[in-house]
């Protein structure tokens, strides 16, 4: 799918106004479905407008409220017909009572109940497609369909965007592509400050002098802390390989088997002294600064890659699996390097590669890195665009009822 294709809202004329917006999803928790939400609502009570969310609550609820934002609690995670047919009567209700304009779903069982509720009142509907999403068969298929039965239908990226047009039947003149973003007043070198490093550099127990090799993400087994394991055994035994310390920084969920897996695999391969896992860290900035390279082992393909982008953000090099989003968000030997999925000789190569960099050549892949991601996946330009998405939409009905 080209960009032109795409059709990007901004260059569509849109009336002024300030939207009633109402986000669906199943809950508040960490994940990036929800951080977007919370930065859309952000960017809709900037704007003047008003931010509506509903879900069954969680962790982010608070952040929520301190953007101006208002939460609604219903029970959006359950996919019990019952209780979906009772949340579409829930969100009509809402949508009456607050005035809204338009309904934005983001996953698919609460915007089965939104779609119902939007049709039923005649408010414009969103959908944003995060992920492939399983269609296995042909009732996954039809489950997933709701996410394509916005009048405008979101993809992340390029990758999802034709993952979409490939697997399902869409009008194109409905779809957009609107990159996640990342919040470059957080991600920004400039305002890391040493003091954060140092404290950064104690709380990882880094040693003064390693290369660092930094694989942020939860632990789970299609993200691929075994492939990047394997490829520093790959780089050489004890008292051969290059001198090198590796951080695997996520928290386990609750997934101890796996994390044990991996502890045993350092173990086997003799890595004790070169990989050390960290629970998650509030100052994500600050963590990749003391980084060398940052790694995406995916061995399924991210929709996005959000890891990714804040890395280049940050002026650090990366290496990721050369499939799904990483295609978008990184080029090769420019602000970073792509291997083979599951390849871990071809990790370890590039490994040997960024960590061999010289001062000058790490500068300006750092400045390559930081320019892309200011041009294409800025939270900014996020939130411009779906606001111009809405726009979009609430001048369409404007004049479908005036001319009615």
């Amino acid at each position: 799918m080209s960009k032109a294709q795409a059709q990007d809202s901004d260059n569509q004329a849109t009336p002024a106004g300030r939207p009633v917006v109402l986000q669906v999803l199943p809950a508040l928790t960490t994940g990036g479905v929800e951080r977007g939400t919370v930065q859309i609502a952000a960017a809709i009570t900037a704007a003047g407008g008003t931010a509506l969310v509903a879900s069954s609550g969680g962790p982010l609820a608070h952040e929520l409220r301190r953007a101006g934002a208002t939460h609604l609690d219903l029970p959006l995670a359950s996919k019990n017909p019952v209780t979906m047919r009772r949340n579409t009567d829930r969100l009509v209700d809402i949508i009456r009572a607050h005035g809204v304009e338009i309904v934005h779903a983001r996953s698919r069982a609460p915007a089965w109940s939104a779609h119902a509720a939007a049709r039923r009142t005649g408010v414009p509907f969103v959908t944003t497609f995060h992920g492939t999403y399983n269609a296995g068969n042909a009732l996954k298929r039809r489950y997933n369909s709701v996410m394509l039965r916005g009048d405008r239908v979101i993809a992340i990226s390029e990758f999802i965007a034709e993952h979409i047009e490939t697997n399902y039947e869409i009008d194109p003149a409905r779809l957009r592509i609107i990159n996640r973003g990342v919040d470059l007043r957080i991600f920004d070198p400039a305002r890391v400050t040493a003091a954060r490093l140092i404290q950064m550099a104690e709380r990882l127990k880094l040693p003064d002098g390693v290369p660092v090799v930094l694989m942020p993400g939860r632990l789970t087994r299609w993200k691929g802390q075994a492939v990047l394991i394997e490829a520093l055994a790959q780089l050489g035994p004890r008292g051969q390989r290059p001198e090198v310390c590796a951080v695997i920084l996520g928290s386990d969920q609750g997934r101890k088997g796996y994390r044990s897996e991996l502890e045993q695999l350092v173990r086997a391969r003799d890595l004790e002294d070169v990989v050390w896992f960290a629970d998650h860290v509030d100052d994500m900035p600050a963590a990749m600064m003391c980084a060398d390279v940052v790694v995406s082992a995916s061995t399924d393909p991210e929709a996005f890659g959000r890891v990714l982008v804040e890395a280049g953000a940050m002026g650090r090099p990366v290496i990721a699996s050369d499939h799904g989003g990483a295609q978008n968000t990184v080029i090769p030997d420019a602000t970073g390097w792509l291997t083979p999925p599951g390849d871990a000789a071809a990790l370890a190569d590039a490994i040997r590669t960024a960590i061999a960099l010289s001062p000058d050549a790490r500068e300006r892949m750092a400045g390559r890195a930081m320019a892309y991601v200011r041009e294409n996946f800025s939270l900014e330009d996020m939130c411009r665009k779906t606001l111009a998405v809405y726009r979009e939409l609430i001048g369409e009905t404007a004049v479908a009822e005036h001319a009615a």
